[in-house]
């Protein structure tokens, strides 16, 4: 007759505590692909445009998660876009050369010289060590800026001031920055099509042949809407759009999107992102998502899972 004291004693012993806790595990990664199937029935064969910034940029632990979850998006069947940032690098670099950063109203003021810089980060440093993070991990992707290809076609922003002394506005001349004209998204649909990951930096090319360097959120939404995405995915530093009570907001249509712009509930950094996210659903996109790329596999939480991770917004 079996003895309770002597079965429990055994029990909880160290191995079998180990067994029962990689059991558990085990219990738990089936219960996550399990609910993974159907979402990726469904977006088999789509493409997914991210764009990565924030700390997940600059986290070595996030970094090659990211990288991961990429892959994996690739591997079962989506066909991932990213599109990358890379303010703080840029900043880092101008400071060791020397070169002071000046922002107005949030941007760079880039003059040639920060441009040649901008290139050298973005369409060098920054995006070959994304490229070569996907790579390591499996993937197979290939870096390119929106001047190959003739894929960013590029304008000079204008930049206006206004104050109630001033009888007209103030134009201000910010340098080499820019907003997108036209994208030609061929050059992307064939890297897609060859089984390619493409990774994108930001950069475009007017008409006279200038670089300019482009907010990355405005470059993924239009890359978005150019490539007729499935989704727009926009990484942040933030948990999403949050409410005035600091609770995550998501499930919004573009004219609850509108309603909250209008009550000041969306406001300041969280205001560019949301219009870009807001012009992708307009033009096409089917969902945009703003998730909080602070989090481990993020990316995977908010495609693969019911609960999600941030904000989804869809046209209506």
């Amino acid at each position: 007759m079996c003895n309770p004291a002597s079965s429990y004693r055994f029990d909880n012993q160290p191995q079998y505590q180990a067994m029962n806790k990689d059991r558990d595990a085990a219990l738990n990664s089936a219960k996550v692909l399990s609910e993974a199937l159907p979402y990726i029935r469904r977006f088999s064969g789509k493409t997914l445009v991210i764009k990565y910034g924030g700390n997940a940029m600059v986290d070595d632990a996030l970094k090659t998660g990211f990288a991961r979850d990429v892959v994996l998006m690739k591997l079962v069947g989506m066909n991932p876009v990213v599109v990358h940032g890379g303010g703080p690098q840029i900043g880092e670099l101008l400071e060791r050369i020397g070169k002071e950063s000046r922002f107005v109203e949030g941007m760079r003021v880039t003059d040639s010289e920060t441009m040649d810089v901008v290139e050298m980060v973005l369409g060098g440093l920054v995006n070959k060590e994304i490229v070569s993070l996907i790579n390591r991990n499996g993937g197979r992707a290939v870096g390119l800026t929106g001047k190959d290809g003739d894929l960013i076609h590029a304008r000079k922003m204008t930049f206006t001031r206004s104050a109630p002394e001033m009888n007209t506005p103030e134009i201000i001349d910010i340098g080499h920055v820019g907003e997108v004209e036209h994208i030609n998204a061929e050059v992307v649909d064939m890297l897609i099509h060859g089984d390619f990951i493409p990774v994108v930096a930001p950069i475009g090319v007017g008409r006279d042949g200038q670089s300019y360097n482009i907010n990355a959120d405005v470059v993924a939404g239009k890359l978005a809407e150019g490539l007729g995405a499935e989704k727009l995915i926009l990484l942040t530093n933030t948990a999403g759009l949050l409410d005035k009570e600091e609770e995550v907001l998501t499930g919004l249509s573009s004219t609850r999107v509108d309603e909250l712009i209008a009550d000041g509930t969306i406001h300041g950094g969280m205001l560019p992102k949301i219009r870009c996210a807001l012009e992708a659903v307009q033009s096409g996109v089917r969902t945009a998502h703003i998730i909080d790329g602070r989090v481990p596999h993020a990316l995977l939480l908010e495609i693969f899972t019911d609960a999600g991770v941030g904000t989804l917004i869809e046209n209506g």
